[in-house]
């Protein structure tokens, strides 16, 4: 890879998935329980080991009944009543016996006619020798819930590559599956740079500023499926920086984390500490053809004495590091944790934008709408400074201008890629 780059999005974002694509074979299982499982992905099928339902049950309070027994339309007596949770004995020929939802069916009985049915439409008390009256017309199989009906047993309940959510999860509760085997997330350390930045709660002192990125990345990353590992704010003495990050990356062969994410230090200036500590030591930097987020850097960081690791150094402007990620980095870590990716929607403008800068695709905050007729509409929020978080928290899309397009104009589609919620 050569030293400096000027790419466009699309070979940027394959350059970042030749990177990252390693971590596949090397990122491995946990096993989780059920309770801790919500989120992440399986990573491996899951057979049925019994089925279900794992009995015939009845799917009505009702009698279980044989079909053969009521074509004669004579009252049957009623014989002891099978509450669920019981081992029901054969029904004998000629019997109706009371019973619950979800009981287990009586051998012999082939259906069940619920109680609002049956006259008089309510259970007698046990042992007083009653009789019931049925629809002779009952068809065999009414209101049985068959075993396996729902799965058989040893088919696959929950594919490799599944998210778990809470309906995945309830299935293998409902299975008896205690503990799954789950995609184990990548580690991230996540690193701001700068010395006036401070942590928020600090006070500021002048020219000083809040660290955003860092909460940025972090939630990002998790919403990702990733494990972020935030490491604070480096300092922007170079060496100082290097040892700093050797230190947190754990020994060779031993590595400590994945992926490192920094945001800032990383264009011409003169105090541009990631370039300046890592440019020799397998990191690239360059531009890619988009804005805001148009200097990147990337490589397989190598420092002395520590685990090489890939790294992934995003520009300081808070949005700018956003867009990074969302355009380059989490349709790749969708392809190797199983994450969602983002979805994109064509809503129409409600106003005329400049064209984007020549030669760039541009990214636009905006808040997308959609309507009762199933149109979206997008409105474009601040402008397309990289520095407006207030813009950024206030939209729920990115607007994807292509590069070297006109200026988008009212009433036309345009491509919106949505990280919040739709109102």
């Amino acid at each position: 890879m050569d030293s400096s780059f000027r790419r466009t999005v699309e070979d940027h974002r394959a350059a970042v998935h030749r990177l990252l694509a390693p971590l596949a074979d090397r990122l491995g299982t946990d096993r989780l329980p059920l309770a801790d499982a919500l989120g992440r992905v399986l990573a491996a099928d899951l057979p049925a080991p019994h089925p279900l339902p794992p009995f015939d049950n009845s799917q009505m309070d009702g009698y279980a009944v044989r079909t053969a027994d009521l074509a004669a339309g004579a009252p049957l007596p009623v014989g002891p009543p099978i509450p669920a949770g019981a081992v029901a004995p054969p029904l004998p020929a000629g019997t109706a016996v009371p019973i619950m939802t979800g009981a287990m069916l009586p051998a012999g009985a082939d259906a069940v006619v619920p109680i609002e049915r049956a006259d008089p439409p309510r259970f007698p008390a046990p042992g007083t020798g009653a009789a019931v009256a049925l629809p002779a017309a009952t068809p065999a199989g009414q209101f049985i819930r068959a075993a396996g009906s729902d799965i058989a047993a040893g088919s696959t309940a929950l594919a490799a590559g599944t998210r778990l959510g809470p309906a995945q999860l309830g299935l293998a509760a409902a299975l008896g599956v205690g503990t799954l085997a789950v995609r184990r997330r990548p580690r991230v350390l996540v690193l701001a740079t700068g010395d006036e930045v401070r942590a928020p709660g600090e006070p500021l002192a002048p020219g000083q500023i809040h660290d955003a990125n860092t909460t940025l990345l972090a939630s990002l990353l998790t919403e990702a499926g990733a494990q972020a590992i935030p490491a604070g704010i480096s300092t922007d003495d170079r060496q100082a920086f290097a040892a700093d990050l050797a230190a947190q990356l754990g020994p060779a062969g031993a590595p400590a984390v994945d992926l490192v994410v920094t945001s800032g230090g990383i264009s011409q200036g003169a105090y541009e500490v990631v370039r300046q500590a890592v440019a020799r030591h397998g990191v690239d930097f360059g531009s890619v053809a988009m804005q805001p987020g148009g200097p990147q850097g990337l490589g397989l960081l190598e420092l002395p004495g520590a685990a090489p690791t890939p790294l992934l150094a995003f520009p300081g402007n808070p949005v700018s590091g956003v867009v990074s990620f969302e355009i380059l980095l989490r349709p790749v870590l969708a392809d190797l944790t199983g994450a969602p990716d983002r979805h994109h929607l064509r809503p129409r403008l409600t106003g005329t934008l400049d064209p984007p800068p020549p030669g760039k695709l541009q990214a636009r905050r905006a808040v997308v709408t959609t309507g009762h007729d199933g149109g979206a509409k997008a409105t474009a929020v601040g402008g397309p400074g990289s520095h407006l978080v207030h813009a950024l928290a206030t939209a729920n899309a990115l607007l994807l201008l292509p590069a070297d397009g006109p200026a988008p104009q009212a009433g036309e589609p345009v491509d919106a890629l949505i990280y919040g919620d739709l109102p």
